[in-house]
């Protein structure tokens, strides 16, 4: 029996099309909506290589393979004529600099606090997608952060914001508070207006980092990023950058909670981006008795799961020891017979703030016998001696 013929819909309106499209974001929960070309990316792919050839990307070795192809978004999907940027507002409802008085509890990212955007928006999407697939007659794919594109660059070219002085999207209504998606498509839409810079004379963004991770305007290096360190490094953190971390658990707000133009911002209205699991600010103490199981339930959901509990018990610990808070020395002395040479370490480094010379001596004394990881050993034997050469902040 002959396949029955497909119904030719006749050719959209672009128009139409791209009005009909504006209206279908908005309802799905998108708060920026416009179109660029694959071609608009500009001297960022040039900019990008400059990073990596500086190795200011530290360990995230994925970004070297897949270099080339965000240089240029044809590179990924040669058919691609057109590109719907997108953007969901996830801005507090507070400051998140606030946190920083409360040294007791551990500062969670503003981004990480409720439901993984990568889950939350990426299904919104796939909605848009598929209604714009039918409307367009065109294919069509959906990019969500973990996908060899610039989003940010092309967020600037289509019109939402532009890459401010910290790196990151700013936008004149929704201020530093943006989450990025993207639909790649064959349609031909005409494209938005660029966006301009609008940053002018200001630098709260460089001036307020902590470990002064922008060595210019408009450039990032991500070994000394606090986001980086507590996030996307999966070693030791260096202890030059320890006490300025204070009590950032996962990922740091800074420089986007300062921008000027975050007044401008309204509250999210997504309820899935609200915190999920208990206060926004948990109690270190609470933290530090996370066992695995209690690590996956506290933050199922959330992008902080995927960092794994050791690497974020190491980030505890060393708020822990920022704390000043004598009482969190016994649940902190509970890590030094971790399986976790990363946990084990940063607890050494958390009693040394936290105690005296001569408990610390003791301690010492009981576990280095038993030790066999080097740098858990150099943790315990730093200040016994003359302190080695260390980077400076």
């Amino acid at each position: 029996m002959p396949a029955a013929a497909k119904s030719v819909s006749p050719t959209p309106n672009p128009l139409d099309l791209k009005a009909a499209l504006l209206d279908h974001a908005r309802a799905l929960g998108f708060d920026a909506v416009n179109v660029t070309s694959p071609d608009a990316i500009g001297p960022a792919g040039d900019r990008l290589m400059t990073f990596l050839s500086d190795g200011r990307h530290g360990d995230m070795d994925w970004l070297e393979t897949t270099a080339e192809r965000r240089r240029d978004p044809r590179v990924l999907w040669p058919e691609v004529r057109s590109i719907i940027m997108l953007g969901m507002s996830y801005a507090p409802q507070s400051d998140p600099m606030d946190g920083l008085k409360q040294t007791s509890r551990g500062i969670v990212s503003v981004y990480a606090q409720g439901k993984d955007y990568h889950d939350v928006v990426k299904a919104r999407l796939k909605q848009l997608a598929r209604w714009f697939c039918s409307a367009s007659g065109q294919d069509v794919k959906v990019f969500v952060d973990t996908a060899p594109l610039m989003e940010k660059p092309l967020a600037q070219a289509a019109g939402l914001g532009w890459q401010g002085k910290h790196t990151n999207l700013v936008s004149r209504t929704h201020g530093s508070w943006l989450f990025l998606g993207a639909i790649a498509s064959m349609a031909e839409l005409e494209p938005d207006a660029a966006e301009q810079d609008h940053c002018g004379s200001c630098r709260r963004c460089l001036d307020v980092c902590p470990t002064q991770a922008f060595p210019a305007p408009y450039q990032l290096d991500a070994r000394r990023c606090i986001a980086y360190l507590t996030i996307e490094h999966k070693g030791h953190i260096d202890r030059a950058f320890r006490q300025a971390i204070g009590n950032r658990v996962f990922g740091c707000d800074d420089c986007l909670a300062v921008c000027p133009w975050n007044k401008f911002a309204e509250a999210s209205r997504e309820a899935k981006f609200a915190a999920v699991s208990g206060a926004v600010l948990p109690s270190l103490q609470e933290l530090l008795a996370l066992d695995d199981d209690g690590f996956r339930e506290r933050f199922r959901g959330t992008p902080v799961k995927r960092t794994g509990r050791d690497r974020f018990l190491r980030n505890v610990l060393i708020a822990a020891g920022n704390s000043g808070d004598r009482a969190l020395a016994e649940p902190v002395r509970q890590h030094l017979g971790s399986t976790s040479p990363l946990v084990r370490a940063m607890a050494v480094w958390a009693l040394q703030q936290l105690l005296d010379d001569g408990e610390v001596a003791d301690l010492r004394s009981a576990a280095l016998g038993d030790e066999s990881d080097a740098a858990v050993i150099a943790e315990w034997q730093f200040g016994t001696h003359p302190a080695p050469a260390e980077a400076t902040l």
